[in-house]
């Protein structure tokens, strides 16, 4: 669909965080191992097909000294060594990814397929071992003859130089692939960049969707063609459907789950209708890039399983804990000005700072009540970001503080530590607390 300047603009301003469904396609697909390698895998058909054209460039003397033979002997050895490679090394991936969803969480599976080292390592490993059969079937027609196949050797050449440069990076990566503290820090990331767009355009770019914001009564409903959950929402595209002075009211942000005959959004005005569902992508699983509630919620899950009774890792729970601090540092809920609404004909509920406390923080609380050391660091944790936060997350912070003293008190704490606690949670403002 092509979008207007102005909502190309806007797209453009917020970045990722409303990328258009083309490109958020286009992004997903260049996140896949396979893309990867065919480029790799390219250069044998790159070279196949110059290397007769630019032969004459090639010095006589250079020609003689390296032929047909020569190349052949050099591919066979790169495409045996590097099979062996591509096998071994995603072997290692799946140990690594069968590693983090045990010990970490299973929902760590979609920041690990996604890790640019470890697809780049990979697609060098599997491209190089593609161009060395290519180069092999070519060489082996005995069409090319001279100095053609000088230039193949230095295509070769350059193909071994990123084989290289890969393993050494390889290497490097493998120290800490799969370790839980290199996944959470993964997740962190992915966490902090969708909570960051989240302060800059709370709604997206859109106007928010408030509860005592009043929806016409001629507004008709999209009803959700399947049961999945909100993935990514084209908002620039939502905007160009209301060129003709419609507006836009969108019940199901990303993150929630949608099923199939509610209705994801109401719109007044004439609307096609196949457009505004096009809008929408929706599917089985949550994702990290408009959805910071997730990030959250995974950050959460690795506390918990540190604090099953199997593995009884307070340690864990604790860097979490660090972690959420880091990534709900000056979480603000409410929209700023003007100015930074780019999709004005569009509403959009802003994300709540109660929900947002909720995923993070209760399950932590719940399965670390009667872990003093965890209950300390979370009620500090609390403290911290009432302080930088809004006054919706400063509510929501003590809520959540209030909680978890209510679940930590009935563990048979010793008095001691009931009155630490006592004394941490955010009873009253931060400012004021002893």
């Amino acid at each position: 669909m092509r979008l207007p300047r102005r909502g190309l603009d806007n797209a453009m301003k917020l970045g990722a965080a409303a990328l258009s469904k083309r490109f958020y396609q286009l992004r997903a697909l260049t996140r896949k191992l396979w893309i990867r390698a065919a480029l790799i895998a390219g250069l044998a058909v790159v070279a196949a097909l110059v290397s007769r054209p630019i032969a004459p460039l090639v010095p006589q003397w250079m020609a003689e000294k390296f032929s047909a033979g020569d190349v052949s002997n050099i591919l066979e050895i790169l495409a045996s060594s590097m099979l062996a490679v591509t096998i071994f090394s995603l072997s290692v991936m799946v140990s690594a990814r069968q590693s983090a969803s045990s010990q970490v969480t299973p929902r760590s599976h979609q920041v690990l397929i996604q890790d640019t080292t470890t697809q780049t390592v990979l697609a060098t490993f599997l491209g190089a071992f593609v161009f060395a059969l290519v180069g092999l079937i070519v060489l082996g027609t005995g069409v090319y003859s001279g100095q053609s196949p000088t230039v193949i050797l230095f295509f070769t050449l350059l193909v071994i130089g990123l084989v290289v440069v890969a393993i050494l990076r390889w290497i490097d990566h493998l120290s800490d692939l799969g370790s839980v503290v290199a996944t959470s820090g993964k997740i962190e990331d992915v966490a902090q960049r969708a909570i960051d767009a989240r302060n800059r355009w709370p709604c997206l770019g859109a106007r928010p969707l408030s509860r005592d914001l009043i929806i016409p009564g001629a507004a008709r409903e999209l009803l959700a063609w399947e049961t999945g959950y909100v993935q990514h929402i084209d908002l620039a595209a939502l905007e160009e459907c209301c060129k003709d002075g419609g507006l836009v009211y969108i019940l199901r942000s990303p993150g929630t789950l949608a099923s199939e005959g509610t209705p994801i959004l109401r719109y007044a005005g004439e609307m096609d209708v196949a457009r505004l569902r096009h809008a929408f992508t929706l599917s089985t699983q949550r994702n990290f890039d408009q959805d910071p509630r997730f990030g959250a919620i995974v950050l959460s899950e690795i506390a918990q399983r540190a604090l099953s009774p199997g593995i009884n890792d307070p340690g864990t729970a604790i860097d979490v804990l660090s972690r959420l601090q880091r990534v709900l540092h000056g979480f603000r809920a409410q929209q700023g000005d003007e100015e930074e609404i780019h999709f004005p004909h569009v509403w959009m509920e802003p994300v709540s700072a109660e929900d947002l406390m909720r995923d993070a923080i209760d399950p932590i609380a719940r399965d670390g009540a009667g872990n003093v050391e965890v209950q300390v660091r979370l009620h500090k944790m609390l403290r911290e970001v009432s302080r930088n936060g809004d006054a919706e997350m400063r509510r929501a912070a003590q809520a959540a503080s209030a909680r978890a003293l209510g679940m930590a008190l009935p563990k048979q704490l010793l008095d001691e530590h009931c009155e630490r606690l006592r004394a941490l949670a955010l009873t009253q403002e931060p400012a004021e607390a002893a």
